[in-house]
């Protein structure tokens, strides 16, 4: 009976293309777990589920399109938006040349603490290198708007 159980545990994914799975109940009280349904034997239903869809034709479908915007959404007028652009830039503006400075000031301290211990410098190292990427990532997001 263990070896019949480890067997179809082992054959199970093997019949996950299967669209029906059974738990039957033989007269002698074994149970068989299968997806072949026999007469002789009492068979429940475990579960179905359809087959997968075949790469062949259909795989070149185009996904339908998105659901259009709900008519109670709140609309903004294009001078609206533009303000918002506007005020967006300033910040992201603000936000550059803050970080500008910063990384600045990172510089000239891993400068200055030239003798210090290591551990000290790849503190400073990473502190660098943070600014840095801050920098970079603001004049991406810059390159992004309108």
């Amino acid at each position: 009976m263990k070896k019949l159980l480890l067997a179809l545990s082992l054959l199970l994914p093997l019949t996950a293309a299967a669209s029906t799975l059974y738990k039957c109940t033989e007269e002698s009280g074994a149970v068989l777990y299968t997806n072949q349904k026999t007469s002789k034997k009492n068979c429940i239903v475990l579960s179905q589920q359809s087959p997968p869809p075949s790469p062949g034709i259909g795989a070149a479908k185009q996904r339908p399109a998105a659901t259009p915007t709900p008519g109670d959404f709140p609309r903004v007028s294009g001078s609206e938006q533009k303000a918002r652009d506007s005020d967006r830039r300033a910040i992201l503006d603000k936000e550059l040349a803050n970080e500008l400075q910063n990384a600045e000031k990172a510089r000239k301290a891993l400068f200055d603490a030239g003798g210090q211990p290591p551990d000290k410098l790849q503190s400073l190292r990473d502190t660098v290198a943070l600014h840095e990427r801050n920098v970079e990532s603001l004049k991406k997001e810059l390159g992004n708007l309108r």
